[in-house]
């Protein structure tokens, strides 16, 4: 019996403990930030993932067609450098 007012004797301490451990934010990984443009070599980019298949740094038609003074829309082209087109063009995300 003893013991078991030392529990309910305790109980509201642990209580308290759990309740302020809870409260106190675990904590957050540094976030990843994109590359900076200054930093970000884009012609080399562009050369290295979408050159192969549009030559001439998109100016002109090779396995892919050609980017530049495209018909299609800039959200056009987003979309699609995202979403990828199935046997034709890999999708490449958050690009």
């Amino acid at each position: 019996m003893r013991r078991d007012l030392w529990v309910l004797a305790l109980m509201p301490i642990g209580v308290v403990a759990v309740t302020i451990a809870c409260g106190i934010p675990v904590a957050a990984q540094q976030a990843t930030t994109a590359p900076n443009e200054s930093t970000t070599d884009v012609g080399q980019l562009f050369a290295s993932t979408c050159g192969y298949c549009h030559s001439d740094g998109g100016r002109t038609a090779g396995k892919g067609p050609k980017l530049m003074d495209s018909p299609r829309s800039d959200d056009f082209l987003r979309d699609r450098i995202k979403l990828g087109k199935e046997g034709a063009m890999p999708a490449f995300g958050e690009a």
